[in-house]
């Protein structure tokens, strides 16, 4: 990033966190256990849209995001959304380019997020995991870092066409997964299987903890 990005970004950061953060009364647990440097796959639960500013409140490092082609190609909105980190991606699945730049974001070392419950899902349950995230951090040889954030979806709930304002919400931090050595090149499918069931059984541990938390 240029001076002038890095300044814009701490400023939209600032912003978010006023507007989409605090007036959610959110808790974020386990922040120090955020990588300070070098590359590692955020690997979050997912519930609202909230979850990308509430992820944000976890580090001061820009974070890495896919997001919609469509929203990149809108003037000015595009543009900011590259700025705070994000990169398009075809909803299609046609286009291998995210692919290749996220491997090239961890590889430059920076943080990348990747939702492995793929689309938004409800309830207290994780939903099986697709292989992404667990087969990005094997191929770059980078650690995951599970992250649980209960409440995102609760001011959405009932007949309203706007969030509401309320809480509390949870963001909980996990321990880093270190992911297994490949041998090769090429990432064998037993590898990725394997670490998504670790990612599976801490991220729902994760949850249940950030559930505890609430409503304690």
């Amino acid at each position: 990033m240029t001076r002038f990005q890095y300044r814009l970004y701490r400023f939209c950061r600032w912003v978010v966190r006023v507007t989409c953060v605090w007036p959610y009364r959110v808790r974020v647990l386990g922040a120090e256990k955020v990588p300070s440097s070098g590359a590692f796959v955020f690997a979050p639960s997912h519930r609202s849209m909230l979850d990308i500013p509430w992820l944000a409140a976890t580090t001061k490092r820009r974070i890495r995001f896919m997001g919609k082609a469509p929203l990149f190609r809108v003037p000015v909105l595009g543009g900011l959304f590259r700025i705070l980190g994000g990169f398009p991606v075809e909803r299609d699945g046609s286009d291998r380019g995210p692919l290749r730049d996220s491997l090239r974001i961890l590889e430059s070392g920076e943080p990348l997020a990747v939702y492995p419950e793929g689309t938004r899902q409800r309830g207290s349950v994780i939903a099986a995991l697709q292989p992404g995230a667990a087969y990005l951090a094997i191929k770059a040889q980078v650690p995951l870092v599970p992250v649980a954030m209960y409440g995102s979806e609760h001011p959405w709930r009932g007949a309203h066409r706007f969030p509401r304002f309320g809480g509390p919400g949870v963001v909980l931090v996990g321990d880093s997964i270190v992911p297994p050595r490949r041998a090769s090149s090429v990432v064998k499918r037993e590898l990725v299987d394997e670490l998504n069931a670790r990612l599976h059984l801490e991220l729902q541990k994760l949850w249940d903890e950030a559930r505890a938390q609430v409503h304690r």
